[in-house]
Parts: structure tokens; sequence; C-alpha cells
């Protein structure tokens, strides 16, 4: 049966690599932020999460067109600002096609002007395998502006965010970034990210880990998507026989979910993405729920096979 912790789990707060800056197990995703309605209820959330044991908050540039940022900077003028601990990152978008170093230094200066923020720790270049490698690795391109931007000390750290795992690869060769996120690939149900996250780790670099709930199906029984597409037959039948090997445990997916990624001590911080304020607190209370080892190696057993992961 699961208990409940009366404090947070041990290694709450980790280092990032070697940037100098700590995180905590648990980021706040703020991709929801900016589409909720009422918009007082994404910039509630923000500050829920401002004001909770969890120390970090992530977004980006291009979340609903900077909304995410707007009301994230609404909710620190609230709060009468960052508080010091706090650690708010955000990612480099394109406009539309355009992925050029001078986009990324207007990138930067829109994410800077809607937080509210004049120092951004640690910034990511967001989705890169959408556009054109050789042109964002190109000099005076996206990738060499933003490790200019560092060198110049604008930027403390710069990290790569995105999907598909064989793309992150080739941007991990060029040996440039600090942190690797990677999202929807390492979960109770898919592994693919498994060899960019020892590569990144063999670089000495960091690793964050999102959508751990692949967008939906290991939180909600009522969801047949996984990674923001259709699930295969066997990841559906695979989640729901994880499902009942939880509730036979006393605990739920989510939980078990979640913790399957805050108990890897690979990872630096697990990015859950919420959308109201009390899912801030009932992540916290996931993450230090106590749940019994035998619990484990049973869903390992049921992990779906290689072909139906995302970058099979």
């Amino acid at each position: 049966m699961t208990t409940t912790a009366n404090t947070l789990p041990d290694g709450w707060n980790r280092p990032v690599g070697s940037t100098g800056l700590t995180i905590t197990a648990v980021t706040v995703g703020g991709s929801p932020l900016g589409h909720v309605e009422p918009a007082h209820e994404g910039v509630a959330t923000a500050r829920a999460a401002l004001e909770s044991e969890i120390r970090a908050l992530d977004t980006s540039n291009g979340y609903s067109d900077g909304e995410s940022e707007r009301r994230i900077g609404r909710a620190l003028e609230e709060l009468g600002g960052k508080p010091e601990d706090f650690l708010v990152v955000t990612k480099v978008d394109p406009r539309g096609s355009d992925y050029s170093g001078a986009r990324v230094l207007d990138s930067i200066a829109e994410s800077r002007e809607r937080l509210g923020l004049d120092e951004l720790p640690l910034v990511h270049l967001h989705d890169p395998e959408y556009h054109d490698f050789d042109e964002i690795t190109a000099p005076g391109g996206a990738v060499d502006t933003l490790v200019r931007l560092r060198e110049e000390g604008k930027v403390r750290a710069v990290g790569l965010a995105g999907g598909d795992s064989r793309v992150m690869a080739r941007y991990l060769e060029l040996g440039v970034f600090d942190v690797l996120l990677t999202h929807s690939r390492w979960s109770l149900l898919d592994r693919s990210a498994g060899d960019i996250i020892s590569g990144a780790l063999d670089r000495g670099m960091a690793v964050f880990n999102a959508a751990v709930y692949g967008a939906g199906i290991l939180a909600d029984p009522s969801i047949t998507s996984y990674g923001y597409r259709p699930a295969k037959p066997e990841l559906v039948e695979a989640a729901a026989a994880m499902r009942a090997v939880c509730e036979r445990y006393g605990t739920d997916l989510r939980t078990a979910a979640l913790q399957f990624s805050t108990r890897d001590a690979r990872f630096a911080s697990t990015i859950v993405g919420m959308s109201h304020p009390e899912r801030v607190a009932a992540t916290v209370a996931s993450a230090s729920a106590v749940l019994p080892e035998e619990l484990w190696p049973e869903l390992e057993a049921l992990v779906p096979p290689r072909g139906v992961w995302l970058d099979s």
C-alpha cells in the first residue's frame, strides 16, 4: 500500500550539471499556462508554483505566442519579484520559419520583457528538429548566437530541448550545450531517449525529463493518445495493465509515472505541465508519496516493445 510522506523525498534539491544552478526534483511546466481560461487561472497556477516547495518553472517564448511568459510575469509582479531561490527557465523559438541568430536575440529580448526578468539563467534551443540542421548550426546561426550569449555572460547556461531523439543526437554531438530536455521519450511506456540521455550524461550535461504522463495517457484513463498523437493499441493496453497493478498496490498510475522519473538520479528535474493551482500541491504530494519497491518490477514487466515507442 502507498503511504504518504511527511517530508519531501531525499534529493529534492539537485545540481544542474556543472552550471552552478540548483533545481528541485520537480519543475512546473508552463506550456498549459498560456491557454487555460480564464487567464487569471494561469496566473494563479504560476503564483502557486512560486509559493510552493517546487522551486522551478519551465516556459518558452513560443508557448501560446508568449502568453505563458506573460502570465508568469504577472505572477512574479504580484509577488513583488522573483524569489532568490527560484529558477525560471525559458526557451528561444523561431518566428515562423525564421530561426536565425537575429531571431534568437529577439526571442530572448521578448522573454525578458514578458517575464520582467533581466537575468535568464538557463535558455534552451527549442524544437530544432523542425528546422534545417545546417542553417541552425551555421556560423552566426541560432546555436552560435546562444553560445556567444553564454560567453558574454548574458545567459548563464544553454540547453537543448526537443523531441525526436535521433535528431537531438546530432545536436548533442556539437558539444556546446549544458542541459538536455527530452519529452515523452522516457516514461513508463516509452524508452526512446535512452541513448541521448546516456550521451548527455557522458558529456557532463544535466538532463531534464518532461511529459512523463505521455501527454495524458498515464494520468487520465480517458485519454488514448501518447506524445501528442494517437496511441498505438499496445500502449493503451500497457497503460491499462499498469493502472491495474498500481490499484492493487493502493496507488494510482499518475503517481507511479511521476516517481518513475523523479526516483531516477540521472534526471536533475522532472517537468510536469500544470494548468490549475491545485495541481501544484497535488504533484508535490505525488512526488512525496512512499511507494512499495515491489511495484517497480511489476510495472517494468509491462513496458511495451521498442517497436511501438515514438522513435522506433
